[in-house]
């Protein structure tokens, strides 16, 4: 099993570990492309205020990121499972899982994608820092069209084989889409809040609750005895650990199965 997931915005900071060193990271055949973006990104936070606020798509207060994006290279670090805050992590609890007897098993089975470096274990090292997948970064461009490049050869591999549980949001998404060989191993987790309105069962998308839902599953999954192989085996596993869940066919065929989880409220 694979699980994909997206990064924070919310990072911790500061870090206590040795400064990065990219040829340590996972996935080194990415290395040049995350020295791309690294030097693209210090480059642009290098400029004028106003323009690196730009391009980056900082708000004022989130400008506070841009001296740190300078100091990449020479900065603390901190695990991957440390450095990503927010619902979906507080709920996933990465940390306490790789202190656990799993922690191979866990490190092994997460990608988490970010638009510095493409995809990271949890137990990669890497320094704070502000960068999101929407961005065009000069002269890179779109980047989720960027590590789309460098990354569907790479990841097509790592997930030849493995059921893909894919909780990414959409942008994410954009940087690696599963070919016919992964989609039909891959399910998308969808979250929906079921209400009753006059005795009628309505459901909508969620967003911000999606997130936590999320990181519950995820850590269902990594502590669960046993492990799905297929997305009927994920349904029936996540029934039985006491989720609503439903299994939908994609519109077309050929592409991932979605897996609604039903919260109501």
């Amino acid at each position: 099993m694979l699980i994909l997931l997206p990064p924070s915005e919310g990072k911790a900071f500061p870090g206590d570990g040795p400064p990065l060193s990219l040829d340590s990271l996972s996935l080194p055949e990415l290395t040049p492309a995350r020295e791309s973006v690294l030097t693209a990104l210090e480059e642009v936070s290098a400029r004028p205020l106003a323009e690196a606020r730009t391009v980056l798509g900082l708000s004022s207060r989130q400008a506070e990121a841009l001296p740190r994006n300078r100091e990449l290279r020479t900065a603390a670090t901190l695990r991957a499972a440390d450095l990503y805050t927010g619902v979906l992590y507080d709920r996933l609890r990465l940390g306490e899982l790789l202190a656990g007897p799993a922690a191979a098993r866990v490190d092994t089975s997460v990608l988490i994608f970010s638009a510095l470096w493409g995809v990271l274990r949890p137990s990669d090292t890497v320094p704070p820092y502000r960068l999101s997948m929407g961005v065009s970064l000069p002269p890179l461009g779109p980047l989720g069209a960027f590590w789309r490049a460098h990354l569907t050869e790479t990841l097509t591999a790592v997930a030849r084989g493995r059921l893909v549980v894919d909780c990414r949001s959409t942008a994410y998404a954009a940087a690696f889409r599963p070919g016919p060989e992964i989609a039909e191993h891959t399910v998308a987790v969808r979250v929906l809040r079921q209400t009753v309105v006059d005795g009628v069962p309505r459901r909508s998308v969620v967003s911000h609750q999606a997130k936590a839902v999320r990181g519950a599953v995820a850590h269902s999954l990594l502590t669960a005895q046993e492990t799905p192989q297929t997305p009927g085996e994920l349904a029936i596993l996540l029934a039985d650990l006491g989720y609503q869940v439903e299994l939908t066919s994609p519109a077309r065929g050929g592409g991932p199965q979605t897996l609604n989880v039903i919260v109501s409220g």
